[in-house]
Parts: C-alpha cells; sequence; structure tokens
C-alpha cells in the first residue's frame, strides 16, 4: 500500500473527501498511522493518550478483537440468509445483558442504521408518526435522523410537525436544576406535557426517543426517576421508549451493563439501540425490541434484510468483545478509574474558579467550564483553548454541550488511573496559565 508524507495525505484528502468530512484539529490535523489500548501513534512515532474514542470500547487493536475477526474472515463471511452459529451466540449472549422482555434482535451496521430502524419499528407498531425527542439530541446523520435530532436540524431544515421537543434534564443548566426536591419528577412532567400539547393538536405519540446519557447535550446524567416516570406518560399515550445507548452501553458506565440500567429496574424500554462500541472500531450495531413489536413489524409484509448486517465476522467480532469485557474486567475498571478521574476533576473545580461543573459515571464524564459561576456562563474559547493546548501535550480530547463548553471524557475502557492523573495535571497547568 502506497504511503505519503502528511502534507501529501492531508492535500490529497483535500481533492477526493468531501469538505463537510472534518478532521479533528482543523486548522494542524494529526496523522495517525497505528493505535494499541488508549494510545494512537502520529506517522513520527509519537504518541498520544486517547480520550475520546468510545468506539474502540476495549483499546485499540486488542488482539482478541483482531484474531477472532480474521479467523472468521478467513474460514467465511457471508449475509444472514444462510444459517450460521454466530449471529444465534452472539444474540443469547447480548438478551442476557437486558430485560427478559427485549428478546428479539436486528443486527445493522451503525448506530444511525439502528436508530432508524427503531423510528420503523414504533410507527409501525404504533400506528402513529409523532416522535417526542430531548433538546440537544443526537440520533445519527440519515435523513430520518436528522429529523429527530435538534442539534443537526436546528442548523439545516428546521422542526419538522410531527417531532416535538422536551427539555433536556439539565440539572446544572436546566428548567430545574440540582437545589430541586425532585428533577427527575419535574422533567418527566414537562414531557407530559409535550403529550398533551400534542394531542390538543389531534395528532398521537408513537415514541419518545431518549439518549440514556444525552453525549451531545453535555454529558448529561439524568436525574434519578425520569425515564421511568416518562415511559409511564408516552405509554399512557399509546407510544413506546426507545433508549439510545450508541454511545454509554456494554459497561461504560461500570456499575450496569446498559446506562439505562442506572434508572432502577422498573425502567424497562420497549425498544434499545446499540452501536459505536459493540464492534470495537468494526461496523457493528444492533436493534434489540419485545416479541409484540417485532410481530407488528413482520405483519407489514415487507421483508426486513440486511445484507451485512448481522454476518458472521461481525458477530465473531462481537462476541470477543464481550469476551474481554468479562474477561478483563472493564466494567470494574470503569468504577475505579472513573471515580478517580472525577476526583481528580473536582478538586480542579475547588482550585479553579473556570471549572463551574464536574459531572459522569464510569468512564463518561464531563467538565464544564464558566467564566462566571454564579451565572454558569459558558467558557466556550476557554475550553477550545484547553483542547487545542492539551494536543500539544499529546492527549486527545474534545468538546460537547450546546455551547461547546464540556470538555467530556469517554476514553477506550482500559483507560488507566495514571492516564486520569497525567490528564488532569495537564489541564491543571493549563488552567493555571491560561486563567486569573
Amino acid at each position: 500500500m502506497e504511503t505519503f508524507s502528511k502534507d501529501e495525505t492531508l492535500s490529497m484528502r483535500r481533492k477526493f473527501i468531501g469538505e463537510s468530512v472534518k478532521l479533528f484539529y482543523s486548522d494542524d490535523p494529526v496523522k495517525i498511522v497505528r493505535a494499541r489500548g488508549q494510545y494512537l501513534y502520529d506517522e513520527n512515532g509519537q504518541r498520544y493518550l486517547d480520550c475520546i474514542s468510545n468506539v474502540h470500547h476495549v483499546g485499540h487493536c486488542h488482539p482478541d478483537v483482531t484474531q477472532a475477526a480474521t479467523a472468521q474472515m478467513e474460514l467465511l463471511n457471508t449475509n444472514t440468509r444462510f444459517l450460521h452459529d454466530n449471529i444465534i451466540s452472539y444474540a443469547n449472549r447480548l438478551s442476557a445483558t437486558l430485560p427478559d422482555k427485549l428478546r428479539v434482535f436486528y443486527f445493522v451496521n451503525s448506530g444511525s442504521e439502528a436508530n432508524d430502524l427503531a423510528l420503523r419499528l414504533a410507527q409501525q407498531y404504533t400506528k402513529h408518526e409523532d416522535v417526542i425527542v430531548l433538546d440537544h439530541a443526537y440520533h445519527g446523520h440519515l435523513k430520518s435522523l436528522i429529523d429527530i435530532s435538534p442539534y443537526k436540524f436546528r442548523k439545516l431544515s428546521g422542526q419538522k410537525d410531527w417531532v416535538h421537543v422536551a427539555p433536556l434534564p439539565d440539572i446544572y443548566r436546566g428548567l430545574y436544576r440540582e437545589d430541586h426536591p425532585n428533577p427527575g419528577e419535574a422533567y418527566a412532567d414537562t414531557i407530559k406535557d409535550v403529550i398533551d400539547d400534542v394531542h390538543s393538536k389531534g395528532r398521537k405519540i408513537s415514541a419518545f426517543f431518549c439518549e440514556s446519557l444525552p453525549s451531545v447535550g453535555g454529558q448529561i446524567i439524568l436525574p434519578q426517576g425520569y425515564l421511568t416516570k416518562a415511559s409511564e406518560y408516552v405509554r399512557s399515550a399509546g407510544g413506546v421508549l426507545v433508549v439510545d445507548e450508541v454511545q454509554t452501553g456494554f459497561g461504560r458506565v461500570g456499575s450496569h451493563f446498559w446506562a439505562f440500567q442506572m434508572q432502577g429496574e422498573a425502567c424497562c424500554p420497549d425498544i434499545v439501540t446499540m452501536g459505536k462500541p459493540m464492534g470495537n472500531g468494526h461496523p457493528l450495531a444492533c436493534v434489540a425490541t419485545t416479541e409484540e413489536i417485532a410481530r407488528a413489524f413482520t405483519a407489514n409484509g415487507v421483508e426486513y434484510f440486511n445484507t451485512f448486517g448481522g454476518n458472521p465476522v461481525s458477530c465473531a467480532i462481537g462476541l470477543a468483545v464481550l469476551n474481554v469485557i468479562e474477561q478483563e474486567d472493564m466494567r470494574g475498571n470503569a468504577i475505579r478509574v472513573g471515580a478517580h478521574l472525577k476526583d481528580l476533576l473536582t478538586k480542579l473545580r475547588a482550585k479553579h474558579q473556570i471549572v463551574g461543573d464536574v459531572r459522569g459515571v464510569g468512564l463518561f464524564l464531563g467538565l464544564e467550564l464558566v467564566t462566571d459561576r454564579k451565572l454558569r456562563t459558558p467558557a466556550t474559547d476557554v475550553a477550545s483553548m484547553v483542547v487545542r493546548r492539551l494536543k500539544e501535550e499529546r492527549i486527545f480530547v474534545s468538546t460537547d454541550g450546546p455551547f461547546e463548553s464540556v470538555i467530556k471524557f469517554k476514553p477506550p475502557m482500559c483507560f488507566s488511573k495514571e492516564d486520569a492523573e497525567l490528564v488532569v495535571e495537564k489541564i491543571d497547568r493549563i488552567l493555571t496559565v491560561i486563567t486569573p
């Protein structure tokens, strides 16, 4: 395979790749040529600590995963119209991690495909079209998902009349904050308000789409009881609860395999979508749903067929990922390292006035910067500067949130306490220099 200098690679990319396909650090992009674990290496052999690649869930190029892929690729890779054991074995393993009623699986290739299929399932089952979503939500890049992603549609074609936006349950800068006696119930009541408004217009709800932990919204942790109460309102209105675990599934929160499980046993979605971490970088995603919803989907008389979804190689990779999560106690690591990182970030807040909030769970954390703690004014420019300075220290992070003022941490699950200490030490030094 040909190799090029960094400048040649960049020049050819600009020639052949669509301009809207953005690069990290667009002013001075990094050329990455290999990776292992939580580390990335550029063309000069410089090592970078990766704090953002939640796709490479069990670590870049994990040998067990690459071996499983290679072995199956050498044996067979075909579509799911032939019987094969891998897809059944994988579905069986996934079902053991989910509530009993979620026992029907549709394998696809990306989180976007999964959420598009979930939308079809919900609308077919309920015979309704309208969808409730959270403000600042992002569910994928297909047109159907741009339509239900305020993060995108506010910049593009605008809001469709069948899409209804509920407030983001953000207890730091939302309608109901940390001093509210029951923010979970208060935010759930906003879902009821949306439903009442929809009904007043003579329309009916098909689904409430909700990320278990809104990521683009700013690494938000849903207040306790929110999803359970909101789902009661949605089901009473004839709709279903679709939980988007594309960013947060497979043990990232540590305490549970799925982030929605943090809401308690009473919280049981009707549809769960999953993607990014499933294949550790290989395109693999899935929709899990109930037998009742699956039967309604079959009853429409249109066959569902996905050429690559659930192929033997993808499922072999998925099985290997599950094995590594278990064998290397990656959920336990997320608990231990995540708690250590959160504690270190909280100490930063005590030292630097610009740190407004530290939030998150497991290896899903956010550090929100503000220019005024009382007013909670987002420090967007400072957050961007911290990202650039950390790159100079060979650490990759990025920002999210409505104002791009939240530095987010979603590293590979093999992230260590030493990695956490290095990141926070560098942030501390940067904030000491650039802020009063």
